[in-house]
């Protein structure tokens, strides 16, 4: 129950498909590395995890694997998940005591019953003590400093490595919400695929991230930039050296960026009248490292003919709002009856 935070450490962990944050109550945010884990196939043995083994990505020999162990948000494979969770917390975990951390973790809006129990199993089998779990709209929403307990509608969008969620939220709840699986690494898929298309040209995953990164737009940036990039030529076999226009980038990425666009707008249809007119006077709020994509709120905003801003720290406030939920708790036992009962809509809690 809710009384497990009196005692030990308390950590929050944004387990993210591309980056994991961890989040130490007192210290902020003390780690953030790629959700990435290197694997012997011979002898089943983990050899890196985290940015060590991002850097082996496309570089490993046959017997080496670089897996993702979160796909599209959720848990792929069970057991590298819960070495890659016991990794970091044993990193961040820096005042070693008998007490086993409490750890809240967010996880995308729409998952399902079955996938939340693997998160709760594997991080409870990574050394946690008590297990919390949070909706990531509800966490970005915490995250970029909006008071969702108040009677006035709020929308956030969160675009993370492997979902985009899309939630309206009032009085400490989710009125509305959506969860599609449209994010960075569709950005990054998309990418590979029109140069290869384009160029007859493959080029790897950190390559296409460093395009989108660098040049990637989903609108028309009024002085364009490029990029040169390396990959193998698909007639020749043999490396070769293009160069990407951002206006390439804008035709790679209008289908990704169109379909988050139309789910925004999906999610405002859906919106009470009341909570609506709140949100056209407040905005809609981006988070997450997707909403960095140059001129995606641009997109947005002119698709919902409704203020957009991205969220300062962007790429940190489901990290950030994960681990604050320590804070609210702390708050809530000396407050009142009715914050308590709202802030126990917001998050579901371990019995």
């Amino acid at each position: 129950m809710f009384k497990m935070f009196g005692m030990g450490e308390t950590i929050g962990i944004d387990l993210g498909t591309a980056n994991v944050l961890v989040y130490v109550k007192g210290q902020g945010i003390v780690l953030n590395e790629p959700s990435v884990v290197a694997v012997d196939r011979d002898t089943n043995t983990i050899l890196a995890v985290g940015e060590e083994a991002r850097r082996m990505l496309g570089r490993t020999p046959g017997n080496i694997a670089a897996i993702r162990p979160l796909k599209q948000g959720v848990i792929s494979d069970y057991e590298l998940t819960e070495k890659m969770i016991k990794y970091f917390i044993d990193k961040a975990f820096i005042r070693k005591t008998l007490v086993k951390p409490t750890v809240t973790v967010c996880i995308p809006s729409g998952v399902t019953e079955v996938e939340k129990r693997a998160v709760e199993d594997a991080v409870h089998q990574a050394g946690a003590r008590h297990v919390v779990l949070i909706e990531e709209p509800v966490a970005a929403a915490i995250g970029a400093g909006i008071d969702i307990s108040k009677a006035c509608g709020s929308m956030i969008v969160d675009i993370g490595g492997g979902t985009t969620d899309i939630a309206v939220l009032s009085l400490g709840g989710t009125v509305v919400s959506q969860s599609i699986k449209i994010a960075g690494d569709d950005f990054d898929e998309a990418i590979i695929r029109f140069i290869r298309k384009k160029h007859n040209v493959l080029i790897g995953e950190r390559t296409a991230e460093q395009l989108k990164i660098n040049i990637g737009t989903a609108y028309e940036r009024t002085m364009p930039v490029s990029m040169d990039v390396r990959g193998r030529n698909l007639i020749t076999g043999l490396p070769k050296n293009i160069t990407v226009t951002s206006d390439e980038m804008l035709l790679a990425l209008s289908e990704s960026a169109n379909g988050i666009a139309e789910a925004v707008h999906s999610v405002l249809e859906q919106t009470p009248p009341e909570l609506a007119a709140d949100i056209i006077d407040r905005g809609i709020v981006m988070t997450g490292g997707g909403s960095l994509l140059y001129g995606l709120d641009k997109l947005i905003q002119e698709r919902t003919k409704t203020t957009v801003m991205i969220a300062d720290e962007a790429m940190s406030c489901v990290a950030i709002g994960t681990g604050k939920y320590i804070d609210y708790w702390t708050e809530m036992q000396t407050d009142s009856a009715p914050k308590r009962s709202v802030l126990q809509t917001i998050f579901r809690k371990e019995e």
